[in-house]
């Protein structure tokens, strides 16, 4: 009864030994997904800061502007794309709209953007644009591949439609949590105006080819990144925008459009930890606490397979000695 106990555990051994890399190798690059229809909202502030009133075109100190940035999942147009690139596709209709300190409108820009759901790769399709206009992505945005890696990455700029490095620096705690610190500088680049800006009556796509003035822009780019989900826990800019030159500003060389350092409202950085802490949860499972789980336990079945099986052997028996019959009792002579 022992021999066939220790065959079963050991069976059962095997089966998880086997489960291990499976799960880790196999199942995790193919479970592991963005999901097609999330929405994110985020609310980002920046305390005090300089903004041009396009009435006066004087540059004046604000006491905040506010960027509320949307990403929306378009589960309709991902699936026209999987049926074409024959694998699990996301795309994202997100929005940045900038308001003054009054709640008016100072900028709005609307981007799609179109990613592989497992590895977070751009995927190349109709409608992939910045603001309108069709944009080719290389490298990541908005988001860090699963199993993020202490190596640097490329980054979007929607603002200049390119990519540039965006560079590791370390790891640190956020909210007590062991986060990649990553850092991108974009150097002042010439940038096209919004499509929609707070200037009545004047076509921003036809402004700087009127008034030859044009508009400039730089930034210093910082996001804390959770290693295991890819996800930024908070994200910061210290940004700057120029109108230079041309008939619009009176003569003068330059002014300042916009200047300050954007940080996330502390409510969706709460709200993001928590959001990230339980996405993490899910992701180690796969990665982590089963695969090993896993192997912990074929090892425990293994010994106890093996301890059963040499109890059931009794001492001195040696399956390779034939059994010497016991003599055959003699009859009792009477005398």
């Amino acid at each position: 009864m022992r021999r066939k106990a220790s065959l079963v555990l050991l069976a059962f051994a095997v089966f998880f030994a086997a489960m291990s890399p499976l799960l880790r190798w196999y199942a995790f690059p193919r479970l592991a997904k963005i999901p097609p229809g999330q929405y994110q909202e985020m609310v980002l502030e920046a305390k005090p800061a300089t903004l041009l009133e396009y009435s006066s075109m004087q540059a004046k100190k604000v006491e905040k502007i506010t960027i509320v940035q949307t990403l929306k999942g378009n589960v309709e147009e991902s699936e026209k794309i999987e049926r074409s690139a024959g694998r699990d596709v996301v795309v994202w209709d997100s929005l940045s709209y900038v308001q003054g300190p009054d709640g008016k409108m100072v900028s709005q820009i609307p981007e799609r953007y179109i990613f592989d759901a497992h590895s977070q790769a751009p995927v190349h399709a109709t409608g992939e644009m910045v603001d309108g206009d069709r944009v080719t992505r290389e490298g990541i945005e908005f988001k860090w591949p699963f199993l993020t890696e202490k190596r640097d990455y490329e980054y979007f700029d929607a603002q200049t439609r390119t990519s540039a490095p965006i560079h590791y620096k370390g790891t640190r705690n956020f909210r007590g949590m062991d986060v990649y610190y990553f850092e991108q500088t974009i150097p002042w680049t010439k940038v096209k105006y919004p499509k929609k800006m707070p200037m009545p009556g004047i076509d921003s796509t036809k402004l700087e080819k009127q008034t030859g003035t044009t508009r400039w822009y730089t930034t210093k780019r910082m996001f804390w990144v959770d290693p295991v989900t890819g996800a930024p826990v908070n994200g910061e800019e210290i940004h700057k925008e120029e109108l230079r030159g041309g008939t619009l500003l009176g003569g003068r060389d330059k002014v300042t459009a916009f200047a300050g350092h954007v940080k996330m409202r502390e409510d969706y950085i709460d709200y993001t930890v928590d959001l990230v802490k339980t996405n993490r949860f899910m992701i180690l499972m796969l990665t982590s606490y089963l695969p090993w789980g896993f192997l912990t336990l074929a090892a425990a079945l293994l010994a106890l397979a093996l301890l059963l099986e040499a109890r059931s052997r009794r001492p001195g028996d040696d399956p390779g000695t034939p059994a010497i019959p016991a003599p055959a009792p003699q009859p009792v002579v009477s005398p």
